[in-house]
């Protein structure tokens, strides 16, 4: 969720959404008490009002809630009982926050953002949608044979009365993991409507979904931060220099290098190259080096 996209990171780009809405009031940052202090330290340094941090009762890895369980205990912790939006901190897309509470607003109902992903056997690694106009008519978790190529992309919107079926559905014999699998619940019980959008949505959980995120938002571009050293080097499209990072004799294309990375005499393509790492006379691509490492 930190990663850097830009001049921004994953996770900001969401906040900046819901910073300029003045529809949404309050912000909780859903997380265990492993991650509190960093997303805590996160927004110390943010611009950012609306967010705060809430922590789960969990405090061991056998104690964890999975989505649902974890939502469900978020809305008796904050005592939410309005209308109440549900992202996935990991995800990037095109579309305005702002016209999918537009949607809501108009549906009067949960809403889910869906988003083709274009081939079947894509489609059995998410929540797949099934819809007759825009209404949601099925919703399956991960299917081995998925009726659509429409899947979720972990973006809802509840109405105040759909946040309160949270606990009746936890106090079931409900699976508390995968948001999807309430949905699934809830379809049968009440309307649910689809927000289908075109453009771009990236779930970030792998360095090649990073990479492919990342050069959708530099849209070929370059960024060398004021504070980077760059001499006698070749900085291709899609390139970010972070802060106290060297670059000398190199070529670069398609490549992040993280702060205070040391790269001579090298050529990249496609890598990732994290804090402190020291790179001399080695080509690479699609690579990702560690923290702190030394190659030549």
């Amino acid at each position: 969720m930190f990663l850097p996209i830009g001049e921004t990171t994953v996770i900001d780009s969401i906040f900046g959404e819901l910073e300029a809405d003045d529809r949404i009031d309050d912000v909780y940052v859903s997380t265990n008490e492993e991650f509190a202090d960093d997303f805590r330290r996160h927004l110390s340094d943010s611009p950012f009002s609306k967010p705060t941090v809430s922590v789960e009762a969990a405090g061991a890895e056998n104690e964890k809630f999975g989505v649902v369980g974890a939502l469900g205990e978020l809305v008796e912790r904050e005592g939410l009982d309005d209308d109440t939006l549900v992202i996935a901190g990991d995800n990037l897309f095109s579309f305005s926050l702002s016209e999918f509470v537009d949607a809501f607003d108009d549906y009067g109902a949960t809403t889910v953002a869906a988003y083709d992903v274009g081939t079947l056997d894509r489609a059995t690694q998410y929540g797949v949608i099934d819809t007759e106009g825009d209404r949601v008519v099925e919703f399956r978790e991960k299917p081995s044979d998925p009726p659509s190529t429409l899947v979720s992309i972990a973006c809802y919107a509840f109405p105040a009365e759909t946040v309160g079926q949270f606990e009746t559905y936890l106090s079931g014999d409900n699976n508390p993991d995968e948001p999807g699998w309430f949905i699934e619940w809830l379809i049968d019980r009440e309307p649910v409507f689809a927000f289908p959008f075109e453009g771009a949505w990236f779930d970030i959980g792998t360095p090649d979904g990073y990479l492919d995120a990342f050069s959708w938002h530099l849209d070929g571009a370059t960024i060398v931060h004021p504070e980077a050293t760059v001499r006698n080097s070749d900085l291709g499209a899609n390139v970010h220099v972070m802060r106290g990072a060297t670059v000398v004799d190199s070529a670069l294309e398609h490549t992040v290098v993280f702060p205070d990375v040391k790269l001579t005499d090298s050529e990249l393509h496609s890598s990732i190259v994290d804090t402190r790492a020291e790179l001399t006379g080695v080509t690479l691509s699609d690579a990702q080096v560690g923290a702190n490492t030394s190659l030549e």
